[in-house]
């Protein structure tokens, strides 16, 4: 593709830190970041997006500084302290999260928050629209961004947009809980194509449109749906995102990593080590984590004194109360089967509450026999793909909750579980404690190369083509038809 990207996220791909020589950037990490990074300095592309921080930090000179020592341009849109409440906290990350996550009870549908998330979005598309060429093609991020693409048709009515939606998508069923599921259908289908992680959640979606706009001609393919509103096509796929296997791999392969992890193994008194690692969030299953391996010490004594789980849990959100009821019950959970277990030179579980440098998780990554990745929902979950990269010897057992979107390619490999199930996740520990090691080699050597095969560069191959594809259309074939000035979806 050798159109200019413009990317528009909550964040930006950097981080602001203060330094003892005064504010700097930091290029930030993740999925996202790297494969769009070669991308964005190809075509000179321009990111937009919230800094992350207050009106005392001199972010446009910043901001500067990076465009002139990178091949790319990043544009802040600052946020007030009442819009950061409102559109992120508040509506994001109090509505839509969890009911994205199918976690209804943690639902909190606020008028206020609902019309400050319009707002910020409002602003989004205006700069988007100011910045934007004719032929840029727009690529929009994410839940905080769903209502942009209508106010960008709306200023820009030709312009070529995407939508890459990174959490799952819920069933009509719980969509139609949401007041302003109208509203946030109309922004969705504003875009000329649309991208979602799994099947499942591509399915939801055609399926919300199947019901909440009935005259939509809905045409199912293998690798995308196309649905035509009146005059226009908008396209409908789906896109696991995945992670650069060989910078994992050569990562954790490095002497450094190699000592690390062979020090924390030595550190730890147990035969096997199985890891947890999660950001703090109600979505991630670490109580119900928690409560299944408590069940396998019960269940199954060869454990006891041979088996340590390494529970790391990276801070996040704590001013939200949830989140720190959350950290609550984790820690008195802990604490309860250490309790229960414990014995001379030998700890059940060793719980960490802070984030890992690079090195310290992939040598966390090598050093542990079994991954143990049980989200509640996840919308793919790279930590899954990010331990099979850096398994380089091949002995680890990857046991993985079937509602992650990861499980869609993990399956045949991993070890699926339900983790609201107890008793069979606590049989699934056991059985990759005991698991031969041919078969763990030849399950690892599996996963291994789906990753390798679908990295995060062949993800972002799909999307292009499919963007390719779609703008190729002739002139005044629907494809390449906008949504007309003030157009709007009746639900």
């Amino acid at each position: 593709m050798s159109k200019r990207f413009v990317v528009a996220s909550n964040r930006l791909p950097v981080r602001i830190e203060h330094q003892p020589e005064g504010w700097c950037l930091r290029p930030g990490s993740g999925g996202l970041v790297t494969a769009l990074v070669p991308v964005m300095s190809r075509t000179r592309g321009l990111w937009i997006g919230w800094p992350g921080c207050g009106p005392d930090v001199p972010v446009d000179s910043l901001l500067q500084q990076f465009s002139a020592q990178h091949s790319y341009d990043l544009r802040a849109i600052p946020l007030t302290e009442a819009e950061e409440q409102g559109y992120y906290r508040g509506f994001a990350n109090e509505a839509l999260w969890p009911l994205f996550h199918d976690l209804l009870g943690y639902c909190r549908f606020e008028l206020a928050d609902w019309a400050m998330y319009e707002r910020v979005n409002e602003r989004f598309a205006g700069v988007i629209a100011s910045e934007a060429r004719a032929d840029d093609f727009i690529w929009i991020h994410d839940y905080q961004l769903l209502r942009a693409g209508h106010y960008l048709r709306r200023m820009r009515s030709d312009a070529a947009i995407a939508l890459f939606l990174h959490t799952p998508f819920p069933s009509p069923d719980l969509f139609r809980r949401l007041p302003w599921s109208d509203d946030i259908l109309e922004g969705m289908l504003a875009h000329n194509v649309l991208g979602f992680q799994t099947l499942r959640d591509r399915r939801n979606f055609v399926a919300c449109v199947r019901e909440f706009v009935p005259d939509t001609e809905i045409e199912v393919g293998r690798r995308y749906t196309r649905l035509a509103l009146g005059n226009r096509i908008v396209h409908v796929g789906h896109f696991p995102i995945s992670i650069d296997f060989d910078e994992f791999d050569s990562g954790a392969r490095s002497p450094e990593v190699a000592r690390a992890a062979s020090q924390l193994r030595e550190g730890y008194l147990a035969r096997q080590l199985i890891l947890g690692l999660d950001r703090l969030d109600y979505t991630k299953g670490i109580p119900e984590r928690f409560l299944a391996f408590e069940r396998a010490l019960e269940k199954y004594p060869d454990l006891l004194g041979n088996v340590s789980l390494i529970q790391v849990v990276v801070p996040s959100r704590t001013h939200v109360p949830d989140y720190r009821d959350l950290k609550s019950e984790i820690d008195g959970l802990a604490g309860r089967v250490n309790g229960r277990f414990s014995r001379d030179g030998w700890v059940p579980i060793h719980y960490y509450y802070r984030a890992l440098s690079r090195n310290d998780l992939l040598a966390h990554y090598r050093a542990c026999e079994i991954a143990f990745i049980t989200p509640l929902r996840d919308g793919m979950n790279l930590v899954a793909k990010e331990y099979c990269a850096s398994t380089v010897d091949g002995n680890g057992v990857l046991i993985l909750s079937e509602f992650a979107g990861a499980a869609d390619q993990f399956c045949a490999g991993a070890l699926c579980v339900n983790p609201f199930d107890r008793e069979k996740t606590a049989d699934a520990i056991h059985r990759a404690f005991v698991m031969p090691p041919d078969e763990r080699k030849q399950r690892m050597k599996d996963l291994r190369a789906e990753v390798r095969r679908n990295d995060v560069h062949r993800w972002l191959g799909w999307i292009t083509a499919l963007i390719d594809e779609e703008q190729a259309a002739p002139e005044g074939h629907p494809n390449r038809a906008g949504i007309s000035q003030g157009h709007h979806i009746e639900l």
